[in-house]
């Protein structure tokens, strides 16, 4: 049977086609890929072990315990703490994970590359120091990669999407904002979208995930023959320009290395967008900014006629503010804060993230404007605009960054 050529479909069958092909975009389960850990827990990586026992379950404990004994060396060493040494029972209360980079388990031996992630409150408690790091405005990350000359965003799950997913985000002084490639994600974020400098439709973006500004960090892959060499080209962008800030270039020898070529490269550009905060150079865009319209004045029909009118009823708007809650009694104290702000009519916590970052909706009486300008006015930092927003509190002393120890291994 012959297909009938496209001009012949009905108009009616032609708009079904078109709104399958819509709805097929934005389907599929196999496309998201969630952050691993946004945590901000010491990472110590690339620890080495090898521990024989009496069988496998007691040499990968062995294993584990030598390991957290290790990290916790070199990290106290780091941080100014000395070579201090902790008994296994207070470094148990401490360890927050265990990362299994590679392993070989036998009948009565472990072997094992392991990195180790400690809580950065009771680690910083023990070692006496501050746990304040300086942190950007939230940036949306688009990660683009060019493979077998097609670039891809969130169209489908790719090798570049998940290195940025595997990075652990939380020692860096950039907020990223890594959205999982799921429902709008890949008609919102794609290629086509970062090569548009408009600003109005960015601010649009923008606040759907509560960022103030876009990275967009680039890679080409460039395979020599097949199964053999890879180059990876790497380049750090960012803003609605998609100005260039670096590049640099990666090599592995053959193609089972392209994810860790990808996880050094994550990291290669982190401390790139990290260097271009230090400088000043990572600003967001004032044009992303909110603009309220303009207000045009209505003339009198006739001029001296006295017009009565009705006082005018102030809509309240409901803004969702995102906050910082290491524990519930930033939950308590934020809300209180709130609700003393003049305007303010209500403010509840809708999504409670212990250790993260919770959601609280504030009803105010004006424009959601006017609530960013009376947090800012009481010693807030508030990133966003609209009805979304983040706040934090500004800090007092600014102490040293600490380098984290992240890197890739092997």
């Amino acid at each position: 049977m012959r297909l009938k050529p496209l001009f012949l479909v009905p108009p009616a069958a032609a708009l079904a086609l078109g709104a399958g092909v819509g709805v097929a975009q934005i389907e599929g389960g196999g496309r998201g890929v969630a952050p691993v850990d946004s945590s901000r827990d010491y990472e110590i990586s690339g620890i080495r072990v090898d521990v024989a026992a009496k069988d496998a379950d007691a040499a990968r404990l062995g294993g584990w315990r030598v390991a957290q004994r290790k990290a916790w060396a070199q990290l106290s060493q780091r941080l100014g703490g000395g070579s201090r040494t902790l008994p296994d029972s207070t470094l148990d209360s401490i360890v927050s994970g265990i990362v299994v980079e590679n392993e070989q388990i036998g009948p009565t031996r472990y072997v094992a590359r392991l990195g180790v992630l400690f809580d950065r409150n009771r680690a910083g408690a023990i070692l006496g120091i501050s746990n304040y790091v300086m942190r950007s405005p939230p940036m949306v990350v688009i990660p683009i990669v060019w493979s077998g000359g097609v670039a891809t965003g969130f169209e489908q799950r790719t090798l570049w999407q998940e290195a940025w997913a595997r990075y652990r985000t939380g020692a860096s002084a950039i907020d990223y904002i890594r959205p999982t490639g799921s429902g709008p994600d890949p008609l919102l974020l794609n290629l086509g979208q970062t090569q548009r400098p408009a600003r109005g439709w960015w601010r649009a973006v923008l606040n759907q995930y509560g960022g103030s500004d876009v990275l967009i960090p680039t890679v080409k892959l460039y395979r020599q023959w097949p199964g053999g060499p890879v180059v990876g080209v790497f380049q750090a962008r960012q803003g609605p320009d998609n100005r260039l800030l670096s590049q640099f270039s990666l090599r592995v020898g053959s193609v089972a290395g392209v994810p860790a070529l990808l996880d050094a490269g994550v990291k290669r550009i982190d401390e790139i967008y990290q260097q271009a905060l230090r400088a000043g150079l990572l600003r967001s865009d004032p044009g992303l900014s909110y603009v309220p319209p303009e207000e045009v004045p209505q003339d009198d029909d006739e001029a001296g006629e006295t017009v009565v009118t009705d006082t005018p009823v102030v809509p309240t708007a409901n803004v969702s503010v995102q906050f910082d809650t290491p524990n519930v009694a930033a939950v308590t104290a934020t809300e209180a804060a709130l609700r003393g702000v003049p305007g303010v009519s209500a403010a509840t916590t809708s999504s409670l993230a212990l250790g993260g970052v919770s959601v609280m909706t504030v009803g105010y009486v004006g424009p959601p404007e006017a609530l960013k300008a009376a947090l800012e006015a009481r010693g807030w930092q508030v990133f966003g605009s609209g009805m979304t927003i983040r706040i934090r509190r500004a800090p007092r002393l600014l102490p040293q960054e600490l380098v984290p120890d992240n890197a890739t291994a092997g």
